[in-house]
């Protein structure tokens, strides 16, 4: 499941000081109307309030933040905005911006969602673990929000990349993660999306601090309400959340699921479909047999078991986590099996020659078979710029009465974008869509073999899947080694047609049903 956009309404800080400012200026103003009769003399200037510039999301009048900040190259993309990075202009310090278009915004549910995402960012800055909030930048096109720059990559890869680590190191972590959900209960507020794509490292160096960044589904809590909305992702999730009846506690679950995967390398509970995911998440009960759990201490299992307990009102709370004896030292300095580290890589690793082979199939359907879809995206496409963004498919899907739910629409849009630019284009759009059976068929997967085997050896090599993936900008060395090792079953370095067509055939991308 991708994240859901589908939030309640924060703070109306901003709105309610602005009222406050303007009834102190009708007192104000009937106080020295009466002043004016009794002294017979001219008026003094009245203070002016504010200039609000209308229709803005920050209810605050337009800023230029090229004014304060030089703004440098880019460093990513996502749905709605890109992050660059920028300098203060008065100290020199780096800082990231992330710019939000308006246009992308275009409910007053998405703008309200804005607006309470910035609240929440100033309300929770400060704590160590919190990236730091500088502040909120509005002008006619966007919304631009500069805060600290994490350059030293999310948490699975800089693991990965030390290449070796202990449960102490999976202690230390756990606790920065704890310490983030702790802060956040205290001030008030549910995260409701803690997975490790949201944490980032300060820096590159061992001294390197983790911090959480992304609180686009965060809420203020509002006391005795049950929330019901389905939010996060698919292994993340806490059962309560598919029961659609949750409080904060659900926090400490995500938490306790990410540990079991940095212990582990996989998630604890796991299946080829959501639907299995949440089925497991809702049944089954944690795996401790299985390798490398008979060597992970049973303090560290007590601790994974106590969040990971199915029942909220029994659930560790993050202050008793964080005064658990394996988070206070208990944990131990012996390195952790390597294998768990390949497990890691493994479930990091999105599958880039499948997603490929499919767009490469899609661009050889005849008319015939895509015709339907093809209306579809046109029907979608309602700007006719060949691409559509996140907002055209959820209002398309909408329109063509599509039950899918918006966590749903953006697994869609996620799915799709192949190149990873914000928007789906066409042959993206019928590679997601189009029904399993069509692209599974033997002729389409020979077609698709022989798209990447350039030189008819029955076999895809390094050279031509390098080839292949950097044509579609998609190839680095580390991709192309890392697929060839997870596809590559009898380790002869290459993939031949048999490999090909179970890693096509297995379930590991399932195409989005629209209806």
């Amino acid at each position: 499941m991708g994240d859901c956009c589908s939030k309640t309404r924060g703070s109306d800080s901003d709105s309610n000081g602005y009222r406050e400012f303007r009834e102190s200026q009708q007192a104000y103003q009937k106080h020295s109307d009466q002043s004016d009769k009794q002294s017979h003399t001219a008026p003094a200037p009245r203070p002016q309030p504010p200039t609000i510039t209308p229709n803005t999301i920050l209810e605050k009048s337009f800023e230029d933040v090229r004014s304060k900040y030089k703004i440098g190259k880019e460093l990513g993309r996502g749905q709605f905005g890109v992050t660059f990075a920028c300098t203060e202009m008065s100290t020199g310090h780096p800082y990231a911006c992330k710019s939000i278009l308006k246009r992308k915004l275009v409910s007053k549910n998405d703008r309200e969602d804005m607006k309470r995402e910035v609240h929440i960012m100033q309300h929770l800055s400060g704590q160590p673990n919190i990236v730091e909030f500088k502040g909120a930048y509005e002008d006619k096109s966007s919304v631009h929000l500069v805060m600290e720059l994490c350059s030293g990559g999310e948490l699975f890869d800089k693991i990965i990349q030390m290449g070796h680590y202990s449960e102490k190191g999976a202690a230390d972590l756990c606790r920065q993660i704890v310490n983030v959900v702790s802060h956040c209960h205290f001030m008030g507020v549910m995260h409701r999306d803690l997975k490790p794509e949201n944490f980032l490292f300060s820096s590159k160096d061992e001294t390197g601090m983790l911090k959480a960044t992304d609180f686009g589904l965060s809420v203020f809590i509002e006391e005795g309400k049950v929330y019901g909305d389905i939010v996060g992702s698919a292994y993340y999730v806490a059962p309560e959340v598919l029961r659609r009846s949750y409080g904060k506690e659900i926090d400490v679950w995500s938490a306790g699921v990410i540990l079991y995967i940095l212990l582990s390398g996989v998630p604890p509970f796991w299946a080829e479909s959501e639907k299995g995911i949440f089925d497991a998440i809702l049944n089954e009960q944690i795996d401790f047999d299985s390798s490398p759990w008979p060597s992970i201490s049973s303090s560290a299992k007590d601790l994974v078991r106590k969040m990971l307990t199915k029942d909220p009102r029994r659930r560790i709370t993050p202050t008793q986590v964080l005064e658990h004896p394996w988070i206070k030292g208990q944990a131990s300095d012996k390195p952790i099996d390597s294998a768990v580290l390949s497990r890691m890589k493994q479930f990091r690793a999105m599958n880039k020659l499948k997603k490929l082979a499919l767009k490469v199939i899609a661009e050889s359907l005849s008319e015939e078979e895509i015709k339907g879809l093809k209306a579809m995206f046109l029907n979608m496409d309602t700007d006719n710029s060949g691409t559509i963004t996140y907002e055209e498919l959820k209002s398309g899907l909408a329109r063509l009465g599509s039950k899918l739910s918006e966590a749903e629409v953006k697994q869609l849009m996620e799915a799709a974008d192949v190149d990873g630019n914000g928007t789906i284009d066409y042959i993206e759009f019928i590679t997601a869509t189009m029904h399993r059976h069509k692209l599974e068929r033997d002729e389409h997967l020979f077609n698709a073999f022989q798209f990447f085997d350039k030189d008819n050896s029955g076999y895809i090599t390094r050279d031509e899947l390098e080839s292949a993936m950097k044509e579609y900008g998609m190839g680095d060395e580390a991709t192309i080694k890392e697929i060839i090792s997870e596809v590559d079953t009898d380790n002869d370095g290459r993939i031949n047609y048999e490999e090909f067509c179970a890693m096509m055939r297995s379930g590991t991308t399932q195409p989005v049903k629209l209806f």
